[in-house]
């Protein structure tokens, strides 16, 4: 038996925006006891991509037969399926609805042994955090090291090149297959806190901030306090606010 348990939740806002785009679900294998799958995805121009990735994850998740003890190897590869697979669907969708559809992945993984992983792909964001301290946190750091590798662009270029939003790293781009980043953590321990958000909600606050909020607080708690920070601090100006809250506390 694991020293800890999980207490866990989703919530989201639409912010100044007609509609959300944004979609996040906390899952369970149907083979895979003891394992938990949280993902997060930002659809952009609308929610069908972000819907699709929901889909997908459900359907590579629930086929997934981990064993005894499958390697941090196989849960970033489990992860990855979902990734292509869902950019490919989105990309075959495009030509029949002569319409892209793009979206944003983040995917983490926890088992029961105390280890987790990750996948990233574009402006969403997932963290960890350990006692409030952020120890870990995906952006766009090695996207621009890929840009300056792969496309021989300067790294200020790439940065630049990246902000432009003129090359997408996102699922469903016809043009660009998406750059994946991972990360992972054995030993996992109460106080470890992961936070998966998208940019309605990362833009306006600090790691700090951040790791103090859910630290202190529930998941649910947690939520309602963030969402109601962003709503004041983007002054009526901000985008649909998401995220997912994975805490691990005493089993005590």
């Amino acid at each position: 038996m694991m020293p800890y348990k999980i207490e866990a939740g989703t919530a989201q806002h639409i912010g100044n925006r007609p509609r959300q785009n944004d979609r996040a679900a906390l899952m369970k294998g149907a083979w895979a006891p003891g394992y938990v799958l949280a993902v997060l995805s930002d659809g952009i121009g609308g929610a069908d991509a972000s819907e699709q990735v929901l889909h997908t994850a459900r359907q590579v998740f629930d086929a997934f037969k981990p064993g005894d003890r499958p390697s941090i190897a196989r849960l970033h590869q489990l992860l990855r399926d979902i990734v292509q697979e869902t950019h490919l669907v989105i990309k075959m969708n495009a030509v029949t609805t002569q319409a892209e559809a793009h979206a944003s992945f983040v995917g983490l993984v926890l088992t029961p042994h105390g280890e987790a992983a990750w996948t990233h792909v574009g402006d969403s964001r997932l963290y960890h955090f350990r006692d409030g301290s952020c120890v870990a946190r995906t952006g766009d750091a090695a996207y621009v090291e890929h840009l300056v590798s792969s496309d021989r662009l300067p790294p200020d270029a790439a940065r630049n090149h990246r902000k432009s939003k003129l090359l997408l790293n996102v699922l469903g781009n016809s043009r660009k297959e998406p750059f994946i980043t991972v990360g992972h953590h054995a030993g996992l321990a109460a106080g470890d806190v992961f936070l998966l958000c998208s940019d309605g909600l990362w833009h306006f606050f600090t790691d700090a901030e951040l790791g103090a909020v859910t630290a202190r607080n529930t998941p649910r708690q947690a939520s309602g306090r963030l969402i109601d920070k962003a709503g004041e601090r983007s002054q009526g100006k901000g985008g649909n606010c998401t995220m997912a809250i994975v805490k691990l506390v005493d089993a005590a």
